[in-house]
């Protein structure tokens, strides 16, 4: 299963960042880490059900894990 990077609203509080660690939960997603600087977390994800957590109230953006590089 692929990996992903969520991203909750800038105004979301503890409760409702949970909520949406829950709804990923409850998709068949597992939470791979919490980020401490950005409310979020990375969730190992079913490719075919990422849009159900995309459009969870309290989640801003969803990006898919990736290797990153630099020239």
């Amino acid at each position: 299963m692929p990996t992903y990077i969520v991203t909750c609203k800038e105004d979301a509080t503890p409760e409702q960042v949970a909520a949406a660690k829950e709804h990923a939960k409850e998709q068949g997603g597992t939470i791979r880490h919490e980020y401490n600087l950005i409310k979020g977390f990375s969730v190992e994800f079913p490719k075919d059900a990422v849009t159900t957590l995309e459009s969870h109230e309290h989640v801003k953006a969803v990006e898919q894990d990736q290797e990153m590089k630099i020239q």
